[in-house]
């Protein structure tokens, strides 16, 4: 165990399989079978103080700083913590319990302090200031400038008194996080909805059926039910004839963290918001929002606000059209209510029906997850050239985990992907992409361990699980940042990866999507899932007309969230704090929300933006990157092929594989030629003139 006594790890037990320098399992995964929640807290007292150790010795040598004794160093530091950490934090999302929400109420602002006690650390930062980039490479002057950048963020420059608060700030910010993230998957996990009898399954198609089943055996009920997993609310609100059900599904859906008790989240965003703002003020900054956007592409507020005003007004104008639509069916169909927000799925199914002859049930029987996997990893064979191999004997931390080895077309490794696709109790809600070891060449040759997280209803047995089109997007979407992880490609951790500009993140992700709505894509992916037989071309041309039908809805509800998001953070009122679910109220007063038509998260359920600071006053991010993957998608239509091996090499370059060797506009701009205009995000959802 010399390795791991190098480590700074020979006083864990045994026993603990953090103790050891390298697993030896295949592909170096984690021993998901032999780490048990008690060798968490041990393995993070070690690994903490084997950082703070060799924190201590780079700060104090008395050799002149240079580049490889402080920056390099410190990328070479705290490798052991990096590696409890990132399994430990994958599991609190995937597969928690409650000994480890426990733990991630305990370690969390340990952690907190821990990286203030580096960021504040007056010696420390001495020498990252002195440091000389003269003789520097480009990757090196990109590592130095970042943390720099990373420093004076965390307050480096501040007097000792504002030091110590910032610290505070930041161990109490990560205990209303943890709590925030709890809460709302209590809230999600504790709810269902049975179905008693044919009455209350009126209207529900057969894989509706089978999936609320397959959710009721999870929980050990008998029956059906429907719960707050997005893969079966949504489609019970598409599909339910029963008016009052989906307006109890609805309802528990809005209210996630707002129905009281020790589930509610509404004091917790309160302080998260004042905290927010002293903190921003305490760094100079006018509010949170210009603190959070000062490092970003958008760089201020009124970019970003000015993103979403231009969008928000063709947007409004196009849901009040859809929404007279969907009130005309309700009346023709005999009814005098005026529609509601829990109404508006059902309704805009059956004017879709009417208008595309295009049935949600028809769509997801020639969209089966496996086939989707497949159209996901054929995609990125035909850019990129890669190959990918199912493995078998391997480690994984649930049996629903699937892994695949990734490989170039020579052969060599690229790394794992994971993939995790159904919803279960013990998964917050969501998708995401997560790494459980990120690349790097400063350490050897490391490749990555990628994880895409979903939560789609899971068939019963020797059924194959249907995806709804919006459900296959997001399964693209996410093995998008799953790519941008695995084809990293540069020598310092720092850049590795998705560790780029918030509102740069988003592109490798929503440029993927687009490859989903190829017909060249879905004639040879779309196959049905009992017979094999392709989607027929009559149905392939209807679901694809149908690309822009409601998207007034689809970009009110996103774009409503960004703007509270927005305002939130920029309200002179936050650090005094404030009635959030009044001040939600009153921004969507402002810009003339529709009634019948609710954000796609509440702020009690906001968790891009509560549960940790990753959106916090970044939500517009998605719209942003919107506005670069529509015109980086037109270079391929302007090559004349959506798989033009120039413009995927160009891709793969100075996008998926660059990290954050670049600012993102120049990454851009290398892969483009230039910077987008917002006609080609207006033309995609079909809001131009």
């Amino acid at each position: 165990m010399s390795d791991a006594a190098d480590a700074g790890l020979p006083s864990l037990p045994q026993d603990n399989p953090f103790r050891e320098a390298e697993w030896s399992t295949p592909h170096g995964l984690p021993p998901f079978d032999r780490i048990r929640p008690e060798h968490y807290r041990p393995a993070f007292d070690a690994t903490l103080a084997a950082h703070e150790s060799e924190i201590r010795a780079i700060a104090r040598q008395d050799a002149p700083a240079t580049f490889a004794n402080t920056v390099e160093a410190m990328e070479r530091a705290g490798l052991a913590l990096e590696r409890v950490a990132g399994v430990f934090y994958n599991l609190t999302g995937s597969h928690t319990n409650p000994e480890l929400q426990a733990i991630e109420r305990e370690i969390g602002p340990k952690l907190a302090r821990h990286g203030s006690a580096i960021y504040l650390n007056p010696e420390l930062w001495a020498r990252i200031s002195a440091i000389d980039a003269e003789g520097l490479g480009p990757e090196e002057r990109r590592v130095l400038d970042r943390y720099r950048i990373r420093f004076r963020r965390s307050g480096a420059d501040l007097g000792s008194d504002d030091k110590a608060r910032i610290a505070e700030i930041a161990a109490r910010m990560s205990e209303l996080g943890t709590k925030f993230g709890q809460n709302l998957l209590a809230d999600e996990s504790s709810f269902t909805l049975p179905l008693q009898g044919e009455e209350d399954l009126a209207g529900l198609p057969p894989f509706l059926r089978a999936a609320a089943e397959s959710a009721a055996k999870e929980r050990g009920l008998d029956g059906h039910v429907i719960t707050l997993s997005r893969s079966l609310i949504e489609p019970f609100l598409v599909c339910s004839t029963r008016r009052d059900l989906r307006e109890r599904a609805y309802a528990a859906w809005t209210r996630r963290g707002e129905n009281g008790g020790e589930t509610d989240n509404r004091a917790i965003i309160a302080e998260i918001i004042r905290l927010r703002a002293e903190r921003a003020r305490l760094l100079g900054f006018e509010s949170f929002a210009h603190f959070a956007l000062d490092d970003t592409m958008a760089a201020s507020p009124d970019a970003a606000t000015g993103l979403l005003r231009d969008v928000w007004t063709p947007a409004r104008a196009r849901a009040a059209e859809e929404r007279d639509r969907l009130q005309a069916t309700v009346q023709a169909e005999g009814h005098n209510f005026a529609l509601q927000a829990h109404d508006w799925w059902h309704y805009a199914e059956k004017v879709r029906r009417a208008e595309h002859d295009l049935d949600e049930s028809e769509i997801k029987a020639y969209l089966p997850l496996e086939r989707m996997i497949q159209a996901a990893f054929d995609t990125a064979s035909r850019l990129f050239g890669l190959t990918f191999t199912e493995l078998s004997d391997v480690p994984r931390y649930h049996p629903d985990v699937r892994v695949w080895r990734v490989g170039n077309p020579d052969g060599t490794e690229v790394g794992l992907f994971l993939g995790d696709y159904f919803a279960r109790a013990s998964k917050r809600s969501g998708a995401w992409m997560s790494a459980f070891r990120s690349q790097e060449r400063l350490n050897g040759t490391v490749t990555p361990v990628i994880v895409n997280v979903m939560n789609f209803a899971k068939a019963p047995d020797g059924e194959s699980t249907l995806l709804s089109f919006d459900d296959a997007r997001t399964l693209f979407h996410e093995f998008g940042h799953a790519l941008h992880g695995l084809l990293s490609d540069v020598t310092y951790p720092l850049l590795s990866g998705t560790a780029v500009s918030r509102d740069f993140v988003e592109l490798p992700s929503q440029l993927y999507e687009h490859w989903l709505e190829q017909p060249e894509v879905l004639r040879a992916h779309a196959r049905h899932h009992r017979t094999g037989e392709p989607m027929p071309d009559a149905l392939l041309k209807k679901l694809l007309a149908a690309r822009t039908f409601n998207q007034g809805f689809a970009t009110v509800e996103y774009t409503s969230s960004a703007i509270v998001d927005m305002t939130l953070h920029l309200s002179a009122e936050g650090e005094g704090g404030l009635d959030v679910p009044a001040f939600e109220a009153e921004a969507l007063r402002r810009i003339g929300m529709p009634a019948e038509i609710s954000m796609r998260h509440r702020t009690p359920h906001f968790a891009h933006i509560f549960s940790g600071d990753g959106y916090a006053a970044g939500y517009y991010s998605y719209l942003w990157s919107e506005v670069l993957d529509a015109d980086a998608f037109d270079a391929f239509r302007e090559a004349g092929d959506i798989f033009d091996p120039e413009t995927a090499k160009r891709l793969r370059t100075f996008v998926y594989g660059a990290g954050n060797l670049r600012d993102p506009r120049e990454a851009y701009t290398a892969f483009r030629g230039r910077m987008p205009s917002i006609e080609p995000l207006l033309k995609k959802r079909g809001l131009a003139a």
